[in-house]
């Protein structure tokens, strides 16, 4: 299975006008809760180029195992795919991490993958018919304006809901299985 999890506001949008603007996030012990058991789930992490970059300069550092020593301790061990064109090895260098040239190969190195953020990449494995679900946490913030999740879409993606929690905090995850429209 590859499911890809990403968190957006309630107008959409997945980060700020800024790349990493994100500190409307809402996270809490309930959240961290979720993630724990959520990378529990997982073989393996895939982000694209841009998404790696950042987590790769935040997960390992001290404030990310100070603040959340749990979800940072997942994070830091897991295996760790890379999908770009570009890089011919992770950068910045973070434990168990390889790069994979084409999407296609995802499903070779692992029975059960987790995009994080990674809007484009997301986007792209949906409309080449290889995430099986996606998963998105709404945060009841109005943020204005920003980076949309589809974005990058080329055509109309449906959406069939399986599941939706409700978070004691505002947040609600939506889990989908996607489809790509045709037309």
């Amino acid at each position: 299975m590859i499911a890809s999890f990403i968190m957006v506001s309630l107008d959409g949008y997945f980060e700020g006008d800024k790349p990493w603007d994100i500190d409307w996030h809402q996270v809490d012990d309930e959240f961290n809760e979720f993630a724990i058991k959520q990378l529990d789930e997982f073989d393996c992490l895939v982000f694209g180029r841009s998404t790696y970059e950042g987590m790769a300069q935040y997960w390992p550092g001290e404030e990310a195992i100070r603040t959340d020593r749990e979800v940072a301790s997942r994070m830091n061990r897991a295996p760790k795919i890379v999908l770009s064109r570009t890089l011919q090895k992770p950068e910045p260098a973070w434990n168990n991490s390889t790069v994979v040239k084409e999407a296609s190969e995802l499903r070779e190195k692992g029975q059960n993958l987790l995009v994080l953020g990674s809007s484009v990449l997301t986007t792209s494995l949906i409309e080449q018919g290889l995430l099986d679900e996606l998963r998105i946490i709404i945060n009841p913030v109005l943020i204005g304006s920003g980076r949309s999740l589809a974005s990058s879409a080329t055509r109309h993606i449906l959406l069939k809901l399986l599941s939706r929690r409700d978070f004691r905090n505002g947040n609600v995850l939506l889990t989908y299985r996607p489809h790509v429209d045709a037309t």
